[in-house]
């Protein structure tokens, strides 16, 4: 039977799939000789097994006393002992950090006898004993037992009321042993039963409490929100505790080896004297800065800047440190590869790879196309001089605007309406992830950047201040100098200076963008941001095997994406050239009784049709163009068939002639769909009407001599789109290629002819289409929602969200490829199109052709380019270098 138990000296950083992260890393610590209290670790496994059966597993209590023997030994204590108690801390660890989502019970073994052992171990410090012990049972209450949390706040707000003081820390040793009474009132009313005193008890319940922690509300959101699976389970660390609150030459801080925010070097995080861990991530009172340590401790901090040093050579990355020090002996709780805005993730790649710690593939591994897309959002533009509200702590930076709520469920809800909002709180706590989802930005009275609210704002690119303690927040306002903010009024916050203004402060693109159109401050080049994402953008063109094309139906478009650095255009919808004042064109085309009517209609559109080519064609000189043929459901053209019946209903109630509207009426009726989607459009539309498609062609194939007699490279592909039928494609083609023929004569332009494969029975017959396509172009849209049989506007809003409430979709199939039902139909399809035609170009034109996950599925399944909307080149093109370098196998930790 496999190990459900290890003691940090058995486990190492790469076991985080059975250790989870946090255990993982305290063995390296462990190993490494940094001074880190003893423990041990229940796996994963364990987890599982627990959460599968609803009991622990087999040989677990087993394993559990041997090495909580073993660590009494090594600490030469019991737990829970009268005279001298041990005590552990039991926290959560999962492979990938999940900050705040799950429980952690400390003191561990306090009972009513052993808080006078601790108190005399302590040097009869009374009041450290029972502020550890009233500590535990509100942790315990809530955590194992649910009792509500507000019903210990509340108890401990009386006892400072009753006491005259504003924090915790000036209630003395008989106001904390009152409390604990109170606490225990408080848990007997929830619970029904006395607050257990046997501490293997509370261990038991304790781990089991963590266990059940990883399927709570918040721990699941967390894990939809950052794509995290939901069966791997957490560990469980249990630790000998070391104590941050026994006095003044104590304390617990949390230290970064570079700013989580910039990506700067130097001494960055927060210490709170007197205090344990879980004061200084509640933010619950407002921290110190770390380097104010040295003047506090000078012996611990410089100790905890040679193990910073040594942990982020060993680690190669910014390190995320949480310490406590315990009467001037320093211990290190917890060491992870430090979350980081998207700034400072670029910036510290590119640092690392200049000071020689890391190469460039490596160095790409550490940034996403996420994390790029947050840097091209805009930026507060100060230009007006706006009045500054307040001022808090640049947790994490962004511009967001909103009207203020208090509560996460108001935030919920104004999002639900399509406002933007500003969440404003004290301090944010787990269950405040949804509102913190759901608002543009965090605004915190409390806490500092390695506070809840900054933490996890910082892991989802959310705009955060926080520390702005200047606020007095009521139920549904905030008070600052004087002014009074209320529930619904604007605010704008922006997350790296930490500055709040009242109303709406305008906003201007970011350094990034400017740098992709070329429009940057030859001030800002050597920016280290700006540097950093040169550096990495340049690396991932040259190791990319994808190209990225763009969906672009105009010059401006084309030109915006080429500047972005599209390499052609993957889709140009036509449908979108016949809207505003040439709709009635198409409705003289649809409402033609006669071949010669028809040929009028086709023949005004067709010089308009070649000047929006060659203005694509011109912008793209060089570079493929992919025109997809018409494709609309036809009714898109047509007025609506209810407002035409009325007009034609009051025209005959006043005696009016209304021909017009009455032939329109009758071509309406006439192709009228239940379901637009799957009716009369694509190949199917340009079979009916004779001439449309030739139109198209004839005008595709005239810009492209257009451009080359002006000395140009067109390289356009004409694209055939809905094709279910290699009979479909054959027709359409046979009469293309005449065209094209007679047009091109005596130049050298060439003109392809593919399909998009976006019908599922394309996909299944993809080896006879690719007889007659040179290239297939995959719409992942229409192949999603006729693989799922999903109308997509219709059901998004309609049970989507249960969908993903029940974990039935841990993302949409619309935002991110389905792989194993659409995305199998692209794998056959690929696989059997080449098989015919070993030279077939592939791409993917739908829009997860700008998704990160979706790129590296389709760079897997050997595509030749992907397309996506100009804002998100950038995003795509660093996805697919990201995907080369990862499909290598190299181990890049």
């Amino acid at each position: 039977m496999a190990k459900l138990v290890y003691d940090f000296a058995e486990g190492n950083r790469d076991m985080k799939d059975l250790l989870g992260g946090k255990g993982a890393n305290l063995a390296e610590m462990t190993n490494l000789g940094l001074p880190v209290p003893g423990g041990f670790t229940i796996t994963t496994e364990a987890c599982q097994r627990y959460l599968a059966d609803g009991r622990h597993a087999d040989g677990l209590a087993a394993e559990l006393g041997e090495h909580l023997e073993a660590l009494e030994a090594t600490m030469g204590r019991k737990l829970g002992d009268p005279a001298d108690p041990l005590l552990v801390s039991v926290r959560s660890g999962a492979k990938f950090s999940m900050p705040g989502m799950m429980e952690t019970v400390l003191n561990v073994g306090l009972n009513d006898e052993s808080v006078d052992g601790l108190s005399r171990q302590a040097g009869g410090n009374d009041r450290f004993a029972w502020d550890s012990y009233r500590r535990l049972i509100q942790m315990f209450g809530k955590t194992v037992c649910d009792v509500p949390g507000e019903e210990f706040e509340h108890a401990l707000h009386h006892a400072k009321v009753a006491k005259g003081v504003k924090d915790d820390v000036q209630l003395d040793a008989d106001d904390l042993r009152a409390l604990v009474t109170a606490y225990k009132k408080v848990f007997l009313k929830h619970t029904g039963h006395d607050f257990p005193q046997e501490p293997r008890e509370q261990l038991d319940l304790a781990i089991e409490a963590v266990f059940r922690s990883w399927n709570a509300d918040r721990a699941i959101l967390y894990r939809r929100q950052e794509r995290i699976p939901a069966d791997l389970g957490t560990a469980v660390n249990v630790v000998a505790m070391v104590f941050g609150n026994l006095g003044p030459d104590s304390g617990t801080g949390v230290a970064f080896t570079r700013d989580p925010a910039t990506g700067e070097r130097g001494v960055y995080g927060d210490y709170l004297q007197n205090a344990q861990g879980e004061d200084v991530v509640a933010g619950i009172r407002n921290t110190l800065a770390l380097a104010e340590l040295a003047d506090l401790d000078e012996k611990s901090y410089a100790e905890l800047l040679d193990i910073m040093t040594r942990l982020e050579g060993h680690y190669h990355d910014l390190c995320d440190i949480e310490f406590t020090i315990e009467r001037g002996k320093l211990w290190m709780l917890q060491t992870r590869v430090g979350k980081r805005t998207a700034a400072a993730a670029f910036t510290i790649a590119a640092q690392l790879v200049d000071e020689g710690v890391i190469d460039l593939d490596e160095a790409l591994t550490r940034v996403s196309g996420a994390q790029l897309a947050q840097l091209m959002f805009p930026r507060f533009d100060l230009a007006g001089d706006p009045a500054v509200l307040t001022r808090g702590v640049g947790a994490s930076p962004g511009a967001a605007v909103g009207e203020v709520v208090f509560s996460a469920a108001d935030a919920v809800a104004a999002a639900a309406t399509g406002r933007s909002v500003i969440l404003v709180r004290r301090e944010t706590n787990p269950d405040d992830l949804s509102g913190m989802i759901a608002a543009q930005g965090i605004l915190t009275s409390r806490g500092g950047k390695t506070s809840h609210a900054a933490v996890v704002a910082r892991g989802m690119g959310k705009t955060c201040v926080c520390g702005a303690d200047a606020l007095e927040i009521g139920r549904d306002r905030f008070t600052v100098g004087g002014r009074t903010v209320r529930e619904g009024d604007v605010i704008s916050i922006d997350g790296t200076t930490g500055r709040v203004y009242p109303g709406e402060v305008p906003v201007r693109p970011s350094e990034v963008v400017q740098y992709f159109e070329g429009h940057l401050d030859p001030a800002l080049a050597n920016e280290p941001l700006v540097a950093a994402v040169h550096q990495l953008m340049t690396h991932a063109d040259a190791a990319a095997a994808l190209t990225v094309r763009t969906n672009a139906d105009t010059g401006p478009d084309a030109a915006r994406a080429r500047r972005f650095g599209a390499q052609g255009i993957g889709l140009c919808r036509t449908e979108h050239m016949f809207l505003g004042d040439r709709r009635e064109l198409v409705e003289r085309l649809i409402l033609a009784h006669t071949a010669a009517e028809r040929d009028d209609a086709l023949g005004a559109l067709q010089p308009l049709q070649r000047a929006d080519f060659l203005e694509i064609f011109r912008e793209m000189n060089g570079l493929p163009v992919t025109v997809r043929l018409i494709d609309p459901p036809l009714h898109e053209f047509l007025p609506s068939l209810e407002d035409l019946a009325v007009q034609v209903a009051v025209a005959k109630a006043r005696g009016e002639q209304a021909d017009r509207d009455e032939r329109m009426l009758a071509a309406v009726r006439r192709m009228h769909e239940s379901n637009p989607m799957l009716g009369l459009r694509g190949v199917r539309l340009g079979l009916v009407i004779p001439g449309l498609f030739a139109m198209q062609v004839r005008a595709i194939a005239e810009a492209a001599v257009a451009l080359a007699a002006e000395g140009g490279r067109p390289r356009p592909e004409i694209m055939v789109p809905l094709v279910g039928a290699v009979q479909e494609l054959e027709t359409v083609r046979a009469e293309a290629e005449k065209i094209i023929a007679e047009v091109v004569a005596g130049s050298d332009v060439q003109v392809l002819v593919g399909t998009m494969i976006e019908v599922p029975r394309a996909a299944l017959t993809a080896g006879q289409i690719a007889e007659a396509a040179e290239f297939f172009s995959f719409g992942t849209n229409d192949l999603t929602q006729m693989g799922w049989g999903f109308s997509r506007d219709d059901v998004e809003g309609a049970f989507f969200w249960r969908y993903l409430e029940l974990g039935i979709f841990g993302i949409s199939p619309f935002e991110s490829i389905d792989r194993e039902g659409v995305g199998r139909l692209v794998r056959i399809a690929a696989a059997e199109g080449r098989a015919t035609r070993p030279d077939l170009k592939l791409g993917v034109c739908g829009e997860h052709g700008g998704d990160p996950e979706s790129v590296h599925f389709f760079h897997e399944v050997g595509l030749d380019y992907v397309s996506c909307s100009p804002f998100r080149v950038p995003v795509a093109r660093l996805e697919a270098g990201r995907a080369a370098i990862e499909s290598t196998g190299s181990d890049h930790r």
